[in-house]
Order: structure tokens, then C-alpha cells, then sequence
């Protein structure tokens, strides 16, 4: 199985964390955010990682390799316009990876292998994971407030509906997307073939909206999600209750560091 590690950013709301690394690298307890995913996916049977590098590109690539659990392969997609873009065109240099079953995740979240045992579990063709406890992490959050969070509702089928940033008010959502979504292969399929879409479309014109975005170039993946299911493509939710955390901020650093040290026995 592989997994995609959209990891291209510095992480500036670390501060001086940031300086010398890029944001994945940054320690989170006794291992990087980039380590605690690894050691997630190789629990769960992913043997292959594509990360997309940006930022300290040299770095990241030296402390991938010493952080790599044996028998896990790993190739490096270089997104060379990483200060002007965002995470969906950040996804997109690695477009050919997009090629069968994958698994896609942003490199500021840490979540413990039970989480991703849970998304492979998933009924497809892409399935995100929704933390419907999502409230409880945003108490005292002081630093990232609960509206910058991508909140999501369902339809009365049980599929995402809506999905994203202020897609919806978070009180009437289901969850949270936490940043972590799996494609089996029909659904890598109808990713590449969006993607390629996109680009067609936008091709010298990245500066006009897209779903949400104020510009195609500074889109989300869940603008990607979004236009999906406005397309018709069900998307279906893999619902957990905490076991995560996003690290944007000092703060967030200190919540992640507890997560980890509450859930040790999940890691060994």
C-alpha cells in the first residue's frame, strides 16, 4: 500500500521551530510529526511513501530516510513553486504516484495506527477520515480557532455532503477532516483524471476561484473533495473519535506531545 505525504510547506505559524526544518520535521515528543506518521502507516501494512518536499527539501529527504521503518520504499516529488501555491497543487506534482489504492495525508498531523487501520477498512472509492469529537480538541485551542477548522456534514445516505473551511457552520457539522483520505483504485482513477481536468482548465488561468478558493493556485484538497461530490463522486466518511492531532501552532505542539505520551501502548 501506498501513502501520500504532502509535506512541500515551512509551517511559519511554528515560529522559530520552522528555521531550520520543515514543519514535518519538527520533534513532536521522542519523534518528528514525519516519524509518528511513518511509524502509523508501517503498523497498517504501508510499505511505499511518496512525499512532496518543498521547503528544506534536502533536509527533509535526509530526515525521511533515517525516520523510514525497514522495508518501506521511499520517492521524493519535488513542488518547486511551494511558496506561491497550496496543498491541492501541491498534490498535483505527484500526480503520476495517483496510479491505484493510495493513501493521502498533510505532514501536520500526527494519529495513532488504530486510525488508519480504521481508514483502510473504508468502503471506497474514497473515504476521509472525520473526527466527530472535534470539539473537544478545539477547547483552550486559543492559537487555531474552531472556524479554520474543515468541518463536514452528511447527506441522509451517510456521505460527506460538505467539506472544507467554513463550508458550514461547525455547529451543524459531523466532524472535522482531519487530513487523511484513502483512494482504492477506482477512486485513484477519478483523482487523476480531476486533477488532469483541473490543470486543462486552469492552465494560465490559476489566478481565478475555484470551489472556495479565492484562487485555483491557493486551493485546498477539500476544494478537491468538494468539487468531487458536486460532481456526483460519493465520498464516504470514516467516522473516529479523537486519536489525532493537527500541529500548527506552538500550542498545538504541546497537545500533540501529550497525545502521544497518553497513547504509548498504541505505539509499541
Amino acid at each position: 500500500m501506498k501513502a501520500i505525504i504532502i509535506a512541500a510547506g515551512r509551517g511559519k505559524r511554528l515560529g522559530t521551530h520552522t528555521d531550520e526544518v520543515p514543519k514535518t520535521l519538527v520533534p513532536v515528543g521522542a519523534r518528528t510529526m514525519l516519524g509518528w506518521q511513518m511509524r502509523a502507516f508501517a503498523a497498517a501494512g504501508v510499505d511505499e511513501l511518496v512525499l512532496i518536499r518543498g521547503y528544506r527539501g534536502d533536509v527533509l529527504e535526509a530526515g525521511a530516510r533515517a525516520a523510514a521503518p525497514p522495508g518501506v520504499r521511499l520517492t521524493f516529488v519535488d513542488n518547486p513553486e511551494w511558496e506561491t501555491n497550496n496543498i491541492l497543487l501541491s498534490l498535483a506534482c505527484a500526480r503520476a504516484a495517483i496510479d491505484g489504492p493510495t493513501l493521502i495525508t498533510y505532514s501536520d498531523i500526527i494519529f495513532t495506527p488504530s486510525v488508519v487501520r480504521a481508514l483502510m477498512a473504508g468502503r471506497g472509492p474514497i473515504d476521509l477520515v472525520i473526527d466527530a469529537d472535534f470539539r473537544d480538541i478545539y477547547e483552550g485551542r486559543t492559537e487555531h480557532p474552531l472556524d479554520e477548522g474543515e468541518v463536514s456534514d452528511l447527506d441522509a445516505a451517510g456521505r460527506v455532503r460538505r467539506v472544507g473551511k467554513r463550508a458550514l457552520p461547525p455547529a451543524e457539522a459531523h466532524g472535522e477532516f482531519i487530513g487523511l483520505a484513502r483512494l482504492d483504485a477506482a477512486g485513484a482513477a477519478i483523482v487523476g483524471a480531476a486533477l488532469d481536468e483541473l490543470a486543462a482548465r486552469y492552465r494560465g488561468r490559476d489566478h481565478e476561484p475555484f470551489q472556495r478558493a479565492a484562487r485555483y493556485r491557493n486551493a485546498y484538497l477539500t476544494d478537491l473533495w468538494q468539487e468531487l461530490i458536486d460532481g456526483g463522486t460519493p465520498i464516504h466518511p470514516v467516522t473516529i473519535h479523537g486519536q489525532w492531532r493537527e500541529i500548527d501552532t506552538g500550542q498545538d505542539l504541546a497537545r500533540a506531545i501529550a497525545l502521544v505520551e497518553s497513547t504509548s501502548e498504541e505505539w509499541s
